[in-house]
């Protein structure tokens, strides 16, 4: 199997760990995708993310859906996922650019996900970080950077239509973001972290 997480990407959210792995399973037997991602995170859900050619995740995507049914929380399939978004997904550190920060925050991982393709895809900003549900009680965030008027669009981009959808928790924007606070992101989001680290 290669590691390829492009062009196409897929992410499923279940209620059930169980469902989820009988989803994932369906998945990857109806189409020949290149990368699969599965497993549990908080609070007790599952994820599948699957990625490679743009018909071939969008079989699985669908065999998956329909194997998930009720247990099938939130799902996202980006048949040209940003190539930023990929990366960090894959574990690449994001990186501050301006003096503006936006945040987007939701219920779900998939939210979050697509939120950030559609936020680095329509203004020019960089993409500081996602974080996905695990030590978050099952919400999910994402932090933008760059100038004010191109944070302020990208967090329109990104959270718009999760209104729609009762996902959205939070959308913020912070001009001139200070530095003790820029030091502690930069560090990382997570609070245990950057108290051990010393900040």
């Amino acid at each position: 199997m290669t590691t390829r997480l492009q062009p196409a990407i897929a992410l499923l959210e279940f209620e059930s760990i169980a469902v989820g792995m009988r989803a994932g399973d369906a998945m990857v037997k109806r189409a020949a995708v290149e990368v699969t991602y599965a497993g549990t995170v908080h609070p007790g859900k599952y994820l599948v993310l699957v990625g490679g050619d743009v018909a071939v995740v969008e079989e699985a995507y669908s065999a998956g859906r329909q194997a998930g049914g009720d247990s099938l929380i939130d799902s996202i399939f980006l048949p040209s996922a940003h190539q930023d978004l990929v990366a960090i997904l894959r574990g690449s550190q994001g990186r501050m650019s301006g003096d503006a920060v936006g945040v987007v925050e939701t219920r779900t991982a998939a939210s979050t996900v697509g939120a950030v393709d559609r936020g680095r895809k329509g203004a020019e900003v960089e993409i500081v970080e996602i974080r996905l549900a695990d030590r978050l009680g099952g919400k999910a965030f994402c932090i933008f950077s760059g100038l004010i008027s191109d944070v302020e669009a990208a967090v329109d981009l990104a959270a718009g239509p999760i209104e729609k959808t009762g996902f959205l928790i939070a959308r913020v924007v912070i001009p001139q973001f200070h530095s003790e606070m820029l030091a502690n992101l930069e560090s990382s989001s997570d609070f245990a972290r950057n108290l051990m680290g010393g900040h």
